[in-house]
């Protein structure tokens, strides 16, 4: 039994740890997902406020180039704290998501275009201020468990559409679906929970752990225990058309408890930490025995008199220099030569270093790893971004209620959810203990996603519910592969600048093909359909009802994907030999030092007792 001192030493440990971080972060990200509810509400802005699709469509993509567009959270980041990042994302949120609930409320006077966009590209853009505090943080407090961060991480904020819509529906009542309501609890939920815990967030100090992939499993498997029982109540809901709202405020203090079990998994970490920590401390430091004159024993420490012999040595090792005096007098001398030169300063600014060094956020730019990478992901992301953007339309226009059409929206954040945490977890072990290249898991679920393009397009009975669960799995996989490998090409110095960079993929992609394909033959086909009825009303004028109404849409969606399933098969031909080698090498590197130290200090220590 612990006395109140360990309690409270322990709940000082756990508070103070860069785990705790990581349960932090599981909360901000699982509130960071609400842009992948717009299937949800975007039928309410669609007809209170009389757009048509292709309107709609560009307020997605608008929505779109907010969620993604993070580079001015990335600057930031750069340069402030992690607190001044979250809290100005807390503001944008509150502040974008109100006004377009006041817009669809009627609350106030209807906003011409350009404002309704900008309401709502302010609302989604903090999202990136969301994960890039808290996602960039992770990545850097665990380099050598990235893509599992990555994963882990990613499917929270993938899994916070199917808890948004449970809170909704406790908060609201369960014949609320569809309504604007929702709007109003992506505006305030998410400012919340950064304002209250953004000053916990922060880099902490790199240290390899016996156990710390075993942690993230035990995160997984809550995680997995969270969205399988998510899964389980969204078939309950969907079979029981009068969920009582008792039942949704239960179905929220189980996803409470979920979201507070991780805090166990931190508390044995840390309790685990102080064991290892004391044992290393008894190893490191070595003994002699001396006799004194009373023919007594006694344990002196020589830490310090090795210290006082060579003091330069030490303070290397402490200020994790590793380098020689020739090495540092080398260095300099080039330095100054590449000073005194000012076409070499331009050349070196622009040349890339080798894969897995530290980029600059020029040098990244330019590097033709990175443009094939963009265009890539360009297309994976914009395919089936769209197709989540429109599944809200496509349930419509094939003849399925609201209640189905809340059914595919959560069922995809379940299944993104998946996708992301399966994609990061598979592709580290691969990576670790085969040497498989990340970037062929990202060509791979390439492929895989054009069959649910296809099943979209002909429309078979049923098959809405399995292409909503293949786009969520493949939209939730490439995300924490192509972050991952940005990191791994590029370096962590500049990470959360070049992170968001690799996001503009997204909204680029989805506004071509959301708005100026998805969006154009839709329209196309309603005026179509509304010339052979000889005369419309103002809703059919904007509801296109049928499979033709996506069906061409899809086959060129599916097309668009293949071919950057290809474009990614480049990268993955460019950096096999990258792969190869051990990537995570110079993390290790200063560890193996201290080893090799400690082991010296051990047997230096054992030939003086002899």
């Amino acid at each position: 039994m612990m006395e109140g001192k360990e309690v409270f030493d322990l709940a000082k440990r756990v508070a103070t740890g860069r785990w705790f971080v990581v349960f932090v972060s599981f909360l901000i990200m699982s509130c960071a997902g609400g842009t992948y509810l717009f299937g949800l509400y975007s039928q309410a802005i669609k007809t209170s406020l009389g757009y048509d699709q292709r309107t709609l469509d560009t307020l997605g993509f608008f929505k779109d180039l907010g969620a993604n567009v993070g580079i001015v959270s990335g600057l930031i980041n750069e340069v402030c704290p992690t607190w001044v990042v979250l809290g100005v994302g807390a503001i944008m949120n509150i502040v974008g998501y109100s006004l377009v609930w006041l817009s669809v409320t009627r609350r106030i006077d209807k906003p011409k275009l350009w404002q309704m966009y900008l309401y709502m590209g302010i609302g989604a853009n903090s999202q990136t201020f969301a994960s890039t505090g808290s996602l960039v943080t992770c990545v850097k407090n665990f380099p050598q468990s990235r893509g599992i961060v990555l994963g882990i991480l990613k499917g929270f904020a993938g899994l916070s559409g199917a808890i948004f819509t449970q809170i909704y529906h406790a908060v609201y009542g369960s014949s609320a679906s569809g309504s604007a309501g929702v709007i109003l609890l992506l505006g305030y939920l998410p400012t919340a929970v950064s304002l209250i815990v953004m000053f916990i967030v922060r880099p902490t100090k790199v240290v390899t752990e016996e156990n710390e992939l075993k942690r993230f499993y035990h995160f997984l498997y809550i995680a997995l225990g969270l969205a399988g029982f998510l899964m389980v109540l969204i078939v309950v809901e969907h079979l029981q058309k009068n969920f009582p709202n008792g039942g949704y405020r239960i179905v929220v203090a189980v996803i409470v408890v979920f979201l507070s079990l991780p805090l166990l998994v931190i508390a044995k970490a840390e309790m685990d930490k102080k064991k290892q920590q004391h044992i290393s401390t008894e190893r490191s430091t070595p003994t002699v025995e001396i006799e004194t004159a009373d023919h007594a024993k006694i344990t002196v420490f020589t830490t310090e008199v090795e210290e006082k012999k060579n003091p330069q040595c030490y303070r290397d090792i402490n200020e994790g220099k590793s380098m020689s005096s020739t090495e540092y007098i080398t260095n300099h001398n080039n330095e100054v030569r590449v000073r005194a030169s000012v076409v070499s300063r331009i050349v070196n600014f622009f040349k890339s270093p080798k894969r897995g060094d530290d980029f600059t956020i020029p040098q990244a730019l330019v590097s033709i790893d990175m443009l094939i990478l963009f265009v890539a992901t360009t297309c994976g992301f914009g395919s089936t971004l769209t197709a989540i953007d429109n599944m809200g339309q496509i349930g419509k226009a094939l003849g399925y209620n609201d209640t189905n059409i809340s059914t595919f929206v959560g069922l995809i954040s379940i299944w993104n959810f998946l996708g992301r945490v399966v994609a990061g977890f598979l592709s580290e072990i691969l990576l670790q203990k085969y040497r498989f290249p990340r970037p062929l898991m990202l060509t791979i679920v390439m492929f895989i996603a054009c069959i649910g393009h296809i099943l979209i397009a002909f429309a078979l009975p049923g098959s809405l519910y399995l292409a909503s669960i293949i786009i969520g799995l493949c939209f939730g996989a490439q995300l924490p592969v192509v972050f991952a490998v940005i990191s791994e090409l590029f370096g962590l110095k500049y990470y959360a600048t070049l992170y968001n960079f690799g996001a503009v993929a997204s909204p680029l992609g989805s506004y071509l093909l959301s708005v100026k394909v998805v969006g154009h033959l839709y329209d196309q086909e309603t005026r179509k359909q509304c010339t052979a009825l000889g005369s419309c009303s103002a809703q059919s004028a904007v509801t296109c009802i049928g499979h033709k109404c996506f069906r061409l849409s899809f086959i060129i969606m599916a097309l668009v994907t293949v071919f950057g399933g290809l474009i990614s098969l480049v990268l993955v031909l460019r950096t096999r030999q990258f792969y190869r080698g051990d990537i995570y090498a110079k993390f290790k590197k200063q560890e193996d030092t201290s080893s090799k130290i400690i082991k010296k200090a051990d047997h230096d220590n054992q030939r003086r007792n002899v």
